[in-house]
């Protein structure tokens, strides 16, 4: 359970009262039902340079998520398996609450849970990503970037950051001695993925449990909790914010509706992410099929004038017979004097 203390703007006793009117109602201060998710959108392959990336819109929520990948030494309790980072970074312009400077810990927690959610399930084919074992392997970096804060970092980022490892394509590593260097132009495959896994969040207010909750039902909230659902309805990991308490039934009603509105947000991607993963596949398969088999050959050297052939032409050797018939004369010759 995180504590972790936030500057939050005081909410207006009239709002809150309101909302808490309409809760009792079942409606939201948006229009929504209790369970609804807002709309969401996906724009992948959002960063260029980037190996994989994706920009999710959750509502007027706004994350960017990018994938970089260089070579490292493994940990020594995993020799065979590459290396997964998860990074998340709040920008100041995204609210009035972020401050700039190092990530505090409101940004820590939110890396930390989306790497968790990641690597209990396993999402990523760690173990694909060994180039020599105990020696080097593909070290996997996710940055995830809040641009704009209207509630629920956790499921935007949580998207953002399995879109953008659907999009990642794995560098060309190239051997130079006892290291290997990281070829950006040339692509040798789609990153592994084993599982897709996302994140459901439920606020508590009062006695009513609202999925997906704004920026302002998050300040009135009692407390919060994260569930990461794989796509195969597994729960993956949970977190719990806010110093409010869950009963037993509370957390059981809540597991079971981010398993159902798990539904939505892997919906999303197979919507907006899966036409782009499958063009990405076709252009690496292209590739690999137009690059040549084995070792390249060298060039033909370039046609040669015939003013310089000619000059090259070996001179065939001349006849010797008559410098032979000399020499017997002489021979000859030289016997009769001694006679």
């Amino acid at each position: 359970m995180s504590l972790t203390p936030s500057i939050q703007p005081v909410m207006p006793k009239l709002k809150r009262h309101t909302m808490e009117l309409l809760l009792n109602r079942g409606v939201r201060l948006d229009g929504r039902r209790l369970d609804e998710v807002r709309r969401v959108e996906i724009v992948p392959g959002y960063v260029e340079r980037a190996e994989g990336s994706a920009l999710v819109k959750l509502g007027e929520t706004v994350v960017l998520a990018g994938v970089k990948m260089d070579v490292v030494a493994p940990f020594p309790d995993t020799p065979n398996e590459g290396v997964l980072v998860v990074h998340a970074e709040f920008v100041p312009l995204a609210s009035p609450t972020f401050e700039p400077g190092p990530p505090d810990e409101n940004a820590i927690e939110l890396a930390r849970v989306i790497d968790r959610s990641l690597r209990e399930i396993r999402a990523v084919a760690l173990d694909k990503l060994v180039l020599e074992p105990g020696k080097h392997v593909w070290r996997v970096y996710v940055d995830i970037y809040v641009l704009n804060h209207d509630g629920n970092l956790f499921d935007a980022s949580a998207l953002a950051a399995m879109a953008a490892l659907l999009t990642a394509r794995i560098p060309t590593a190239v051997k130079e001695g006892d290291r290997y260097r990281v070829d950006r132009s040339r692509f040798t495959g789609l990153l592994p993925i084993n599982h897709r896994v996302v994140t459901v969040t439920t606020a508590k207010i009062g006695n009513k449990l609202l999925v997906d909750p704004s920026y302002e039902e998050e300040q009135v909230a009692d407390t919060r909790l994260v569930v990461a659902v794989s796509e195969e309805g597994l729960v993956a990991g949970m977190q719990k914010t806010g110093m409010g308490s869950l009963d037993y039934d509370e957390v059981l009603r809540i597991v079971d509706t981010a398993i159902r509105k798990s539904r939505v947000y892997l919906e999303a991607l197979k919507t907006y992410v899966d036409p782009y993963r499958e063009k990405l596949e076709q252009q690496l398969a292209q590739q690999a099929a137009e690059q040549q088999p084995g070792e390249e050959q060298a060039p033909p050297p370039p046609p040669r004038r015939a003013e310089e052939a000619a000059e090259e032409e070996p001179v065939a050797p001349q006849p010797v017979v008559e410098e032979e018939e000399a020499a017997q004369q002489e021979t000859l010759e030289e016997q009769g004097a001694e006679e």
